[in-house]
């Protein structure tokens, strides 16, 4: 089972983060910077394709990664990881464990904690999906391509909403039936030295966005997540939610606009 890491990052101007990423596997990096350059060199035993591109926008690097993805299995990466010694064994033996899997999300190591800890191997469904990144994802290639999964090139750094292209990825792969299982394993560790470059803390902006995920998660429920949404983190927004409520529903006029 070959596995392959598309790593997504900008402005690079050398080979040092596939040291960075303790890159142990077949690899493709997409550098979104101020050059057209494509190049296959070896790194340490391994196949490495490194694409430079004159574009912004984390879906569309993905997506440029995506579809020349080569891998049985395929992980994302960002650039602020560090894969565990042996990602790619221990990527293999959970597959192994679960070969009717299509997605396996996995833990990610912090020094303070903020993200969701997978505890105990689960099935991942409807009502608990939307806690997760992309960077803890292992895909079955060969499933996301059948049915035609790609990010949404309008959500996620670089785009005019910025986050949620992780939670449609999801939803995608929900949608068209692959089944996805939670694992209490870690595969990287997050090094934690840069800030977001979406993630700017919750202002006025991140509830009018997270508004426009919902709307395209389901245009039938999305009033509904908003509320839920308001009300179960009103003490991490730190607003009254019936404020953050009213952001998010304030989509409506933002799209009519």
């Amino acid at each position: 089972m070959r596995v392959q890491v598309l790593a997504a990052t900008t402005d690079q101007t050398d080979y040092s983060i596939l040291d960075k990423l303790n890159i142990q596997s077949d690899a493709i990096i997409v550098n979104q910077c101020s050059q057209n350059k494509f190049e296959t060199f070896e790194y340490q035993g391994h196949v490495i394709q490194w694409m430079s591109l004159r574009e912004r926008g984390v879906g569309l690097n993905r997506n440029n990664a995506l579809m020349r993805a080569e891998g049985d299995i395929c992980l994302f990466a960002d650039d602020d990881m560090t894969y565990v010694e042996n990602y790619a064994g221990i990527v293999t033996d959970v597959f192994k464990k679960f070969p009717d899997a299509d997605v396996i999300i996995f833990n990610l190591i912090e020094q303070r904690p903020t993200r969701y800890i997978n505890r105990k191997e689960k099935r991942i469904n409807y009502l608990n999906y939307l806690r997760y990144g992309t960077a803890r994802i292992a895909i079955r290639t060969k499933k996301i391509r059948e049915n035609a999964i790609y990010f949404n090139q309008c959500y996620g750094g670089g785009t005019i909403h910025r986050h949620g292209e992780d939670s449609l990825f999801l939803t995608s792969c929900l949608k068209c039936g692959l089944k996805m299982y939670a694992v209490p394993i870690d595969l990287a560790r997050l090094t934690e030295e840069r800030a977001s470059s979406w993630n700017v803390g919750y202002d006025d902006k991140y509830f009018v966005d997270q508004g426009f995920l919902y709307h395209a998660i389901s245009k039938r429920l999305w009033i509904l997540l908003c509320l839920q949404d308001a009300i179960r983190h009103e003490r991490m927004y730190g607003r009254k939610w019936i404020s953050t409520f009213q952001l998010m529903l304030s989509h409506r006029k933002n799209k009519e606009d």
